[in-house]
């Protein structure tokens, strides 16, 4: 593998000397000015780069030193700048850590310290590289407005693939935030009626008396008001698919009159006696029981297993892994190119909190608080506060050097077992490993190879009476 490249930006010959032979596993790349620094880093885009503050034409002060910063900054974001300053002068170092900088080492520079912050700089370039890669490709999920690495999630969108080419009415069953309504416009995007019309509609967010004339729509005179003839959802939707949102909520007279359409597909608008032949494609979606509901007389159980001949659980966010996570960088690189910020990652502290936190309004609840966060913060990562969650409490560390050894080793396998999307080959190259010796440190961590522990969707048939559930 190619060195990575470690840009010095000091004007003491002697001290990049010393630089030169200290840092054999780099390539390291010197320069003695703000232009030649800036040069290389617009030919080079190098990970790291340690520079002093003290630059000519003001090696005595810091005003040139702070510029570079600036510019580095600008220019290549990513790069991580580790600033060396004057012993005593802590105050500048922080101000260039409030600037952007990685981190700092005080004069007389300590050169194993130095390798521990490079060290340290290069490994998070890598795993904010890697971070980037996956946000920006999120292509494993076969479905353009779903992301997801979860094997669970993946299995329901190619169960998604398929159901896009039929005609059988799906019913979508998942908490609020969950994307139901993106499954439902993959549902028509992916299959033959793609070029017809896709129509929405929220049977929860229109009054009961509008919610009729709105489906079937209505003859002019039918009511006080109805001044001229409208076209229903239902109408509209003809050769398409029409979206029932939240179908718990509809009134019982409508049910009624919905199961009828389901039944022959023709529609008679309101104070209209003519009857009109569709040919429409129903998907519903609710975040209710709707067994409940049937239990408590409140929906007809015919409509409910005419409308859901094929059944799509959706998980929650808090039951897909490491999604929270992937969702988050995905929003950010997203959000940035919306809003014009240059935000670089998370903080230790958002990582976790994003991990820890329950999302009971799923990716929507992502979704915002993302947004608020690269609006709000004031610094080039997002911490927990700029997320308004708070970290994990952790009690105090254990010290035994052992077993810190094997709490890293463990979460490193983790991370790579998860990236890898539960695969061995792409794991072990992950970790630089063989696959045997994977094999052995999953055991030996106690997570399961076949990738058990997470619950994947299957498909049941319900035989008889011709249901079909995808859990």
């Amino acid at each position: 593998m190619a060195k990575p490249k470690l840009l010095i930006v000091e004007d003491d010959e002697g001290l990049c000397s010393q630089y030169r032979w200290a840092f054999p596993a780099c390539d390291v790349l010197i320069s003695h000015t703000r232009q030649q620094a800036i040069a290389l880093v617009k030919k080079e885009d190098p990970p790291v780069a340690i520079m002093d503050l003290g630059l000519p034409p003001d090696p005595d002060g810091v005003s040139e030193g702070f510029a570079t910063l600036g510019e580095i900054q600008a220019i290549a974001p990513k790069t991580k700048v580790i600033v060396v300053t004057g012993n005593g002068e802590r105050r500048n170092a922080l101000k260039a850590i409030a600037s952007g900088a990685y981190d700092f080492c005080e004069k007389p520079v300590e050169i194993e310290l130095l390798c521990t912050i490079i060290e340290r700089a290069l490994n998070l370039y890598r795993l904010e590289e890697e971070n980037r890669a996956l946000a920006a490709t999120p292509a494993r999920s076969p479905i353009e407005r779903i992301v997801t690495g979860n094997p669970g999630m993946l299995k329901l969108c190619h169960d998604i693939e398929k159901l896009a080419t039929t005609n059988v009415p799906v019913l979508l069953l998942g908490e609020s935030g969950t994307g139901k309504e993106a499954l439902a416009q993959a549902l028509h995007d992916l299959g033959p009626r793609k070029r017809e019309p896709f129509v929405a509609i929220n049977c929860g967010a229109i009054p009961e008396n509008l919610l009729e004339s709105e489906l079937f729509g209505h003859e002019r005179g039918a009511f006080t008001g109805a001044v001229k003839q409208t076209i229903g959802k239902i109408e509209t939707a003809n050769k398409g698919t029409l979206f029932l949102d939240e179908v718990g909520d509809l009134p019982h007279p409508l049910q009624v009159k919905l199961l009828r359409f389901l039944q022959d597909q023709i529609v008679e608008r309101i104070g209209g006696r003519q009857k009109i032949q569709v040919d429409v494609r129903i998907v519903s979606a609710t975040n209710a029981s709707l067994e409940d509901k049937i239990a408590q007389g409140q929906f007809r159980g015919d409509l409910f297993y005419r409308m859901n001949a094929v059944t799509i659980r959706i998980p929650p966010l808090r039951d897909r892994g490491g999604d929270a996570a992937l969702l988050a960088n995905y929003f950010l690189n997203r959000l940035n190119q919306e809003f014009g910020r240059n935000i670089r990652g998370f903080t230790e502290a958002a990582s976790a909190a994003i991990a820890a936190h329950s999302w009971p309004g799923n990716v929507r609840e992502l979704e915002n608080r993302m947004k608020r966060a690269v609006v709000m913060a004031e610094r080039r990562v997002i911490d927990a506060v700029d997320l308004e969650l708070v970290p994990p409490a952790e009690g105090p560390p254990d010290l035994d050097l052992r077993a810190a050894r094997l709490r890293a080793e463990r979460e490193v396998v983790h991370i790579a077992w998860a990236r890898s999307n539960h695969t061995l080959s792409v794991a072990a190259r992950l970790l630089g490993i063989s696959r045997p010796t994977l094999y052995g440190l999953l055991e030996a961590h106690g997570i399961e190879a076949d990738g058990g522990k997470v619950p994947e969707a299957g498909v049941e048939t319900a035989g008889s009476g011709g249901e079909v559930q995808v859990s």
